[in-house]
């Protein structure tokens, strides 16, 4: 399974990064598609993704509660903010704040395990 995540990522990354990408550890050939070279398609492709794996899980999923809904609900709005900041926001004042910002991100995992706890498979 890990080996499967590995490739799996690897060619996600070949489609976004420029041509940077060995093949293997050390290879001389480097590989890369350069989608973030456009704006406007990595926001495309990044929303498509974001809302492909939103509707299945929503669809595969029901709410046990009132929180179970504005759990998920608020943690994908929140996820919106934050990436349309980083779309569409200036770069951070500073290294420090910048810090900060990422230190804060390692609390969604949490939300997002205190929203699924509230949620059910429909099978």
């Amino acid at each position: 399974m890990v080996g499967l995540g590995v490739l799996s990522h690897w060619f996600l990354d070949w489609i976004v990064h420029r041509p940077d990408l060995p093949l293997w550890p050390g290879g001389t050939g480097h590989y890369g598609l350069g989608l973030w070279n456009s704006v406007p398609a990595t926001g495309a492709v990044e929303s498509a993704v974001f809302a492909i794996g939103f509707c299945f899980y929503w669809h595969e999923t029901r709410p046990k509660d009132r929180i179970g809904t504005w759990a998920l609900i608020s943690l994908v709005l929140f996820l919106i903010f934050v990436w349309m900041g980083a779309m569409f926001g200036g770069p951070p004042p500073s290294e420090k704040s910048m810090a900060w910002g990422a230190l804060s991100l390692w609390l969604m995992p949490l939300w997002a395990a205190w929203a699924d706890r509230h949620r059910a498979s429909r099978s």
